[in-house]
């Protein structure tokens, strides 16, 4: 059985458990509060970050190496044509380094984990400043996710590809806070109608937050 060490609000995570899976891997999922440093998780990886997948006997550190182990396993996970699989790759690091800095780390700390820290780790009231910064960030992300769908199917090509599950596990934690206006970006949400129908959508469209539940139509296919 793999094992995925996790949290529901990590894009990351929610990245690993799509690829997992559009694979039909089964996955013991363990939720794990990683900004407490339980010694235990710290043991399996010192830089205390989730996801962990333990998967064949050996552990998997962070999503680079998860998708990387299973993009070996798996080959239908990338397109073979060059050009279309550079394009995911371009994809992908736009949302996870680029759109995670300037949007997803800001509101995600900000909206969830600042509740759950001691102050003097971080916690605390949120950064209205912050937020509102993210969310223009965000607008402006998703206007150029726009463009790209008006004239693709999918963010690259006809199908739904790495790319688009990146994606969608981002956006799919900002739809969780209440904070896509949907109603600005209609292509943009045909498209995330189209992977949260799928069925590796299903566990974290039950995805549950003590003390801060989904907002809106988060659960809904037909929102």
């Amino acid at each position: 059985m793999t094992t995925l060490y996790h949290y529901p609000l990590c894009p990351f995570s929610r990245k690993v458990r799509l690829l997992l899976g559009e694979q039909k891997i089964g996955v013991d999922l363990i939720v794990e509060r990683y900004w407490e440093n339980r010694k235990e998780f710290v043991q399996l990886n010192p830089s205390g970050e989730v996801p962990v997948m333990l998967f064949d006997d050996i552990t998997f550190c962070g999503h680079y190496a998860i998708t990387e182990r299973l993009e070996n396993k798996y080959s239908a996970i990338l397109p073979e044509d060059i050009e279309q699989k550079a394009e995911n790759r371009r994809l992908i690091d736009w949302f996870d380094n680029k759109f995670y800095k300037e949007v997803s780390k800001v509101i995600i700390n900000e909206r969830v984990e600042k509740r759950f820290r001691l102050v003097e780790k971080g916690g605390g009231l949120p950064n209205t400043d912050l937020i509102r910064s993210a969310i223009s960030n965000m607008n402006n992300h998703l206007k150029y996710i726009e463009y790209l769908l008006e004239r693709r199917f999918c963010l690259v090509g006809n199908k739904i590809e790495l790319a688009d599950l990146s994606a969608a596990a981002h956006i799919s934690c900002l739809d969780y806070l209440g904070d896509i206006p949907w109603r600005n970006f209609p292509e943009v949400k045909l498209w995330y109608s189209r992977i949260k129908s799928r069925p590796s959508f299903r566990s974290i469209l039950t995805d549950k937050i003590v003390g801060i539940p989904p907002r809106g139509n988060y659960a809904l296919l037909d929102f």
